[in-house]
């Protein structure tokens, strides 16, 4: 079981961390339970294919974290900010970092709608791994146009 605070619901499965490049490709992933806590994923994925400059939603804030990046793989993590930090960015910085993501939400939208990703329906993690697997090549071949859909 996981809660998603943004939606204020439970939900019950498996959840991916997904590393997106500028271009859409989707590179290193990691599948946890719905329990996990996004930051403890945070670091498999990104060092999977390290990559110096990273993006990642609220649920992956953690100074912690982002120090350990930067002094172990030489690489930037950056989160947009909660309402209730106190100390906020500037708009600048909000509407810099939105548009960075705007890729990783759409690949992300993508999947869902058109890859239909969330209806995998698996047994266990290693039958949910493959056709997560299978989907994130259909996925990638289409975005290099190497095949159409």
């Amino acid at each position: 079981m996981g809660y998603c605070a943004s939606k204020k619901q439970w939900y019950y499965g498996f959840k991916l961390h997904l590393q997106v490049t500028n271009q859409g490709l989707a590179m290193g992933d990691v599948v946890t339970e719905a329990s996990c806590c996004d930051v403890k994923a945070a670091e498999t994925v990104m060092t999977q294919i390290p990559h110096p400059d990273n993006f990642g939603d609220k649920g992956y804030i953690s100074r912690a974290l982002r120090e350990k990046l930067y002094e172990e793989h030489q690489s930037a993590f950056w989160t947009s900010s909660r309402h209730n930090q106190k100390h906020g960015p500037s708009k600048a910085w909000e509407e810099w970092i939105r548009k960075k993501r705007k890729v990783i939400e759409t690949v992300f939208s993508i999947l869902v709608d058109q890859y239909r990703i969330t209806d995998i329906r698996a047994n266990s993690i290693a039958g949910f791994e493959v056709a997560l697997d299978g989907i994130l090549l259909a996925y990638s071949l289409v975005t290099l146009g190497l095949v159409e859909r």
